[in-house]
Protein backbone atom coordinates (compact mmCIF):
# COMPACT_ATOMS: atom_id res chain seq x y z
CA UNK A 1 0.00 0.00 0.00
CA UNK A 2 1.71 3.16 -0.90
CA UNK A 3 0.72 6.58 0.96
CA UNK A 4 1.66 9.22 -1.24
CA UNK A 5 -0.07 12.48 0.45
CA UNK A 6 -2.14 13.66 4.16
CA UNK A 7 -5.77 12.71 2.74
CA UNK A 8 -4.88 8.92 1.86
CA UNK A 9 -6.10 8.69 5.02
CA UNK A 10 -9.41 7.59 4.21
CA UNK A 11 -8.49 3.97 2.81
CA UNK A 12 -8.26 3.37 6.35
CA UNK A 13 -12.09 4.23 7.06
CA UNK A 14 -13.09 0.96 6.50
CA UNK A 15 -10.97 -0.91 8.62
CA UNK A 16 -11.21 1.51 11.34
CA UNK A 17 -15.13 0.32 11.32
CA UNK A 18 -14.28 -3.27 11.08
CA UNK A 19 -12.37 -2.97 14.13
CA UNK A 20 -14.63 -1.15 16.06
CA UNK A 21 -18.09 -2.91 14.83
CA UNK A 22 -17.15 -6.13 13.71
CA UNK A 23 -20.61 -7.99 12.53
CA UNK A 24 -22.45 -5.01 14.27
CA UNK A 25 -23.06 -3.18 17.04
CA UNK A 26 -25.64 -5.36 19.02
CA UNK A 27 -26.23 -3.24 21.83
CA UNK A 28 -27.13 -0.44 19.30
CA UNK A 29 -29.38 -2.48 16.98
CA UNK A 30 -30.78 -4.20 19.77
CA UNK A 31 -31.88 -1.36 21.77
CA UNK A 32 -32.85 1.41 19.24
CA UNK A 33 -35.34 1.09 16.43
CA UNK A 34 -34.29 1.36 12.81
CA UNK A 35 -36.15 4.21 12.08
CA UNK A 36 -35.09 6.45 15.00
CA UNK A 37 -33.44 9.94 13.83
CA UNK A 38 -31.79 12.81 16.07
CA UNK A 39 -28.89 14.74 16.92
CA UNK A 40 -25.64 14.84 18.88
CA UNK A 41 -23.29 17.66 19.66
CA UNK A 42 -19.36 17.48 20.36
CA UNK A 43 -18.46 19.02 23.40
CA UNK A 44 -15.45 20.23 24.64
CA UNK A 45 -14.05 19.99 27.60
CA UNK A 46 -10.94 21.36 27.81
CA UNK A 47 -8.84 24.34 26.27
CA UNK A 48 -6.74 23.77 23.02
CA UNK A 49 -6.56 23.55 19.24
CA UNK A 50 -9.15 22.04 17.57
CA UNK A 51 -8.41 19.34 15.09
CA UNK A 52 -9.84 16.20 12.93
CA UNK A 53 -13.43 18.07 12.12
CA UNK A 54 -12.84 17.42 8.41
CA UNK A 55 -11.61 13.91 9.34
CA UNK A 56 -14.78 13.27 11.13
CA UNK A 57 -17.21 15.25 8.51
CA UNK A 58 -15.31 11.87 6.34
CA UNK A 59 -16.23 9.35 9.45
CA UNK A 60 -19.90 10.09 8.87
CA UNK A 61 -20.02 10.20 5.32
CA UNK A 62 -18.59 7.09 4.96
CA UNK A 63 -20.54 5.39 7.76
CA UNK A 64 -24.41 7.04 6.55
CA UNK A 65 -24.41 9.73 3.70
CA UNK A 66 -27.91 10.87 4.88
CA UNK A 67 -26.09 12.25 8.34
CA UNK A 68 -25.83 16.12 8.39
CA UNK A 69 -23.17 17.95 9.90
CA UNK A 70 -23.45 21.84 11.10
CA UNK A 71 -19.97 22.79 12.24
CA UNK A 72 -19.62 26.05 14.59
CA UNK A 73 -15.64 25.40 15.05
CA UNK A 74 -13.41 24.35 11.98
CA UNK A 75 -9.78 22.67 11.95
CA UNK A 76 -7.03 25.29 13.97
CA UNK A 77 -9.59 26.56 15.88
CA UNK A 78 -8.89 27.50 19.58
CA UNK A 79 -11.21 26.28 21.63
CA UNK A 80 -12.54 26.24 25.45
CA UNK A 81 -14.09 24.31 28.25
CA UNK A 82 -17.86 24.09 27.13
CA UNK A 83 -17.74 25.34 22.51
CA UNK A 84 -19.95 23.21 20.77
CA UNK A 85 -17.90 22.35 18.16
CA UNK A 86 -20.37 20.70 15.67
CA UNK A 87 -24.23 19.08 15.63
CA UNK A 88 -24.88 15.72 13.79
CA UNK A 89 -28.31 14.91 12.79
CA UNK A 90 -29.87 11.90 11.46
CA UNK A 91 -30.16 8.22 12.11
CA UNK A 92 -29.34 7.51 16.23
CA UNK A 93 -28.16 4.04 15.08
CA UNK A 94 -25.45 5.70 13.24
CA UNK A 95 -24.78 8.86 15.60
CA UNK A 96 -24.05 5.53 17.84
CA UNK A 97 -21.77 3.45 16.04
CA UNK A 98 -19.64 6.37 14.70
CA UNK A 99 -19.31 7.96 18.10
CA UNK A 100 -16.50 6.25 19.61
CA UNK A 101 -14.47 6.45 16.43
CA UNK A 102 -15.09 10.04 15.87
CA UNK A 103 -13.79 10.95 19.51
CA UNK A 104 -10.88 8.75 19.49
CA UNK A 105 -9.54 10.31 16.51
CA UNK A 106 -10.49 13.87 17.01
CA UNK A 107 -9.10 13.82 20.82
CA UNK A 108 -5.70 12.45 19.65
CA UNK A 109 -5.15 14.67 16.85
CA UNK A 110 -6.49 17.62 19.18
CA UNK A 111 -4.06 16.46 21.98
CA UNK A 112 -1.55 16.74 19.04
CA UNK A 113 -2.48 20.22 17.07
CA UNK A 114 -2.81 21.74 21.05
CA UNK A 115 1.26 20.53 22.01
CA UNK A 116 2.48 21.63 18.62
CA UNK A 117 0.59 25.30 18.87
CA UNK A 118 2.64 25.33 22.55
CA UNK A 119 5.68 24.92 20.85
CA UNK A 120 5.22 27.07 18.38
CA UNK A 121 4.44 30.26 20.44
CA UNK A 122 7.68 29.47 21.98
CA UNK A 123 9.59 30.00 18.93
CA UNK A 124 7.65 33.15 17.69
CA UNK A 125 9.83 36.07 16.69
CA UNK A 126 12.27 33.35 15.59
CA UNK A 127 13.05 31.96 11.69
CA UNK A 128 12.55 28.58 13.15
CA UNK A 129 9.93 25.71 12.42
CA UNK A 130 9.23 22.59 14.85
CA UNK A 131 9.32 19.25 12.73
CA UNK A 132 7.18 15.61 13.37
CA UNK A 133 8.95 12.66 13.29
CA UNK A 134 7.93 9.10 12.52
CA UNK A 135 7.52 8.90 16.19
CA UNK A 136 3.57 8.03 15.61
CA UNK A 137 0.91 5.49 16.16
CA UNK A 138 1.02 2.75 13.70
CA UNK A 139 -1.91 2.85 11.13
CA UNK A 140 -2.67 6.53 12.70
CA UNK A 141 0.80 8.49 10.92
CA UNK A 142 -1.20 10.60 8.29
CA UNK A 143 -3.78 11.95 10.90
CA UNK A 144 -1.32 12.58 13.34
CA UNK A 145 1.39 14.43 10.76
CA UNK A 146 -1.90 16.53 9.62
CA UNK A 147 -2.53 17.36 13.53
CA UNK A 148 1.12 18.56 13.20
CA UNK A 149 0.14 21.06 10.62
CA UNK A 150 -2.89 22.34 12.13
CA UNK A 151 -1.12 23.22 15.03
CA UNK A 152 1.53 25.10 13.20
CA UNK A 153 4.21 22.74 12.99
CA UNK A 154 5.74 21.28 10.23
CA UNK A 155 5.50 17.86 8.18
CA UNK A 156 8.98 16.45 8.10
CA UNK A 157 8.91 13.30 5.63
CA UNK A 158 5.95 11.05 5.56
CA UNK A 159 7.73 7.95 5.69
CA UNK A 160 11.25 6.58 4.82
CA UNK A 161 9.90 7.03 0.96
CA UNK A 162 9.74 10.43 0.58
CA UNK A 163 13.29 11.76 2.04
CA UNK A 164 16.26 10.27 2.09
CA UNK A 165 17.59 10.62 6.20
CA UNK A 166 20.94 9.11 6.36
CA UNK A 167 20.92 9.06 10.27
CA UNK A 168 23.94 7.54 12.39
CA UNK A 169 23.12 4.05 12.05
CA UNK A 170 23.22 4.66 7.89
CA UNK A 171 26.59 6.36 8.33
CA UNK A 172 27.80 3.91 10.41
CA UNK A 173 27.27 1.01 8.29
CA UNK A 174 27.94 2.70 5.21
CA UNK A 175 31.46 3.53 6.53
CA UNK A 176 31.51 6.89 7.27
CA UNK A 177 29.97 10.17 6.42
CA UNK A 178 31.60 10.77 2.72
CA UNK A 179 30.49 6.85 2.10
CA UNK A 180 26.66 7.23 3.10
CA UNK A 181 26.39 10.70 1.30
CA UNK A 182 27.99 9.72 -2.41
CA UNK A 183 26.35 6.36 -2.19
CA UNK A 184 22.69 8.39 -1.74
CA UNK A 185 23.61 10.53 -4.71
CA UNK A 186 24.98 7.88 -6.83
CA UNK A 187 21.24 5.55 -6.51
CA UNK A 188 18.96 8.95 -6.52
CA UNK A 189 20.88 8.98 -9.96
CA UNK A 190 20.29 5.23 -11.03
CA UNK A 191 16.94 5.20 -9.96
CA UNK A 192 15.98 8.52 -11.32
CA UNK A 193 14.79 9.80 -7.65
CA UNK A 194 14.41 13.58 -7.26
CA UNK A 195 14.63 13.21 -3.27
CA UNK A 196 16.15 15.55 -0.84
CA UNK A 197 19.02 14.34 1.36
CA UNK A 198 19.59 14.83 4.71
CA UNK A 199 22.28 13.45 6.84
CA UNK A 200 22.39 13.13 10.70
CA UNK A 201 25.67 14.49 12.52
CA UNK A 202 27.30 13.72 15.55
CA UNK A 203 29.87 15.96 16.28
CA UNK A 204 31.72 18.90 14.89
CA UNK A 205 34.39 16.28 13.12
CA UNK A 206 31.40 14.55 11.40
CA UNK A 207 29.41 18.14 10.18
CA UNK A 208 32.95 19.34 8.77
CA UNK A 209 33.13 15.74 6.87
CA UNK A 210 30.02 16.19 5.16
CA UNK A 211 30.32 19.68 3.90
CA UNK A 212 33.59 19.27 2.26
CA UNK A 213 32.10 16.45 0.60
CA UNK A 214 28.39 18.56 -0.54
CA UNK A 215 25.87 17.60 -1.96
CA UNK A 216 22.91 17.21 1.03
CA UNK A 217 20.06 19.76 1.12
CA UNK A 218 20.00 19.54 4.83
CA UNK A 219 22.14 18.56 8.25
CA UNK A 220 21.02 17.59 11.38
CA UNK A 221 22.75 18.20 14.80
CA UNK A 222 21.79 15.21 16.97
CA UNK A 223 22.14 15.70 20.32
CA UNK A 224 24.34 18.94 20.18
CA UNK A 225 24.16 21.64 23.16
CA UNK A 226 23.00 25.67 22.52
CA UNK A 227 26.89 25.64 22.23
CA UNK A 228 27.77 23.42 19.51
CA UNK A 229 24.59 24.16 17.56
CA UNK A 230 25.45 28.27 17.57
CA UNK A 231 29.43 26.92 16.18
CA UNK A 232 27.80 24.25 13.59
CA UNK A 233 25.17 27.06 12.07
CA UNK A 234 28.19 29.49 11.88
CA UNK A 235 30.48 26.39 10.21
CA UNK A 236 27.18 26.02 7.58
CA UNK A 237 27.12 29.70 6.89
CA UNK A 238 24.37 29.01 5.06
CA UNK A 239 25.36 26.73 2.37
CA UNK A 240 22.05 24.27 3.75
CA UNK A 241 19.44 23.97 5.93
CA UNK A 242 19.76 22.99 9.12
CA UNK A 243 17.56 21.21 12.12
CA UNK A 244 18.41 19.96 15.33
CA UNK A 245 17.62 17.09 16.89
CA UNK A 246 17.54 15.20 19.66
CA UNK A 247 15.89 15.31 23.57
CA UNK A 248 15.25 19.17 22.94
CA UNK A 249 12.30 20.23 25.01
CA UNK A 250 9.48 22.66 25.71
CA UNK A 251 11.85 24.58 28.06
CA UNK A 252 14.64 24.38 25.91
CA UNK A 253 13.33 24.72 22.45
CA UNK A 254 14.18 29.27 22.45
CA UNK A 255 17.84 28.77 23.14
CA UNK A 256 17.99 26.33 20.09
CA UNK A 257 16.51 28.23 17.86
CA UNK A 258 18.46 31.22 18.63
CA UNK A 259 21.52 29.79 17.62
CA UNK A 260 19.72 30.26 13.75
CA UNK A 261 18.62 26.82 13.00
CA UNK A 262 15.99 26.57 10.58
CA UNK A 263 14.55 23.28 11.90
CA UNK A 264 13.71 21.76 15.13
CA UNK A 265 13.13 18.25 15.15
CA UNK A 266 10.65 17.03 18.13
CA UNK A 267 9.43 13.91 18.67
CA UNK A 268 7.02 14.46 21.74
CA UNK A 269 4.44 16.12 19.28
CA UNK A 270 3.28 12.57 18.53
CA UNK A 271 4.78 10.10 20.58
CA UNK A 272 3.45 11.51 24.12
CA UNK A 273 0.60 13.56 23.71
CA UNK A 274 -2.79 13.78 25.79
CA UNK A 275 -5.68 13.97 24.38
CA UNK A 276 -7.92 17.15 23.94
CA UNK A 277 -11.21 16.29 26.46
CA UNK A 278 -14.66 16.03 24.16
CA UNK A 279 -17.59 14.11 24.46
CA UNK A 280 -20.63 13.34 21.72
CA UNK A 281 -23.52 14.03 23.61
CA UNK A 282 -27.43 13.17 22.76
CA UNK A 283 -29.19 16.95 22.46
Amino acid sequence: MQITQISDYKQFIPLWFAEDIGDGDHTTLSSIPADAVGKSRLIIKDNGILAGVEVAREIFNSFDPSLQMTVYKHDGDEVKYGDIAFVVEGKVRSLLQTERLMLNIMQRMSGIATRTNEYLKRLEGTKTQVLDTRKTTPGLRLLEKEAVRIGGGTNHRIGLFDMILLKDNHVDFAGGIKNAIENARKYLKEKGKNLKIEIEVRNLDELQQALDCGGVDRIMFDNFTPELTRKAVEMVGGRCETESSGGITLETLRQYAECGVDYISVGALTHSVKSLDMSFKAV
